[in-house]
């Protein structure tokens, strides 16, 4: 498979590979909603941030991104994919968006991006994990097309203690519309 890193842009979305520049605009992007971190697996908006944001920056499981709003040049949050693989799957997640760019058109354009640049470059099916408590993700997921393909029970163990139940959805490259 090829490699995924690279610039995408789109609408009001410009993806570009997360580096160094974007490590202190990031963590102030993650304080600005410290409501939304216990449904997350790791704490970016405290304590945690350098060493949740370190285990996403040091996995060469994962493909980082900074996700920035074209309208103004703001970096607005994170976005990843995971574990591509020989098989042709890879995940897209890790994503965080701050609460101004939520619940408009700005995910659906992020992830499309993604998506449509994942299967440009021979991968076949896209997955996304989602903890089972977050309605708004799952959501989301299922408005891009994907479908739930089940419950992984029981899989992680989140920053708070809670062993978490991931719904896992797909999308396959023939199923995709755009």
């Amino acid at each position: 498979m090829a490699d995924l890193s690279a610039v995408l842009e789109g609408g009001d979305v410009r993806l570009e590979p997360f580096d160094e520049r974007h490590l202190e605009p990031f963590r102030a992007v993650c304080a600005l909603d410290q409501g939304i971190w216990p449904i997350y697996p790791v704490n970016l908006g405290g304590d945690g941030f350098d060493v949740s944001l370190a285990m996403f920056l040091g996995s060469p499981e994962w493909v980082n991104f900074a996700v920035i709003d074209r309208r103004n040049g703001e970096l607005v949050g994170m976005t990843n994919y995971i574990r591509p693989n020989m098989f042709g799957v890879v995940e897209i997640g890790g994503t965080f968006i701050q609460p101004s760019v939520r619940g408009s058109a700005f995910n659906r354009s992020m992830k499309k991006l993604l998506i449509e640049h994942a299967f440009a470059n021979g991968f076949e099916k896209i997955e996304f994990r989602v903890d089972n408590r977050n309605e708004r993700s799952k959501a989301a997921v299922a408005k891009l097309g994907a479908l739930r393909e089940g419950t992984i029970r029981s899989d992680m163990v989140t920053w708070t203690g809670h062993r978490r139940d991931t719904a896992l959805f797909g999308l396959l490259k023939s199923e995709w519309n755009g």
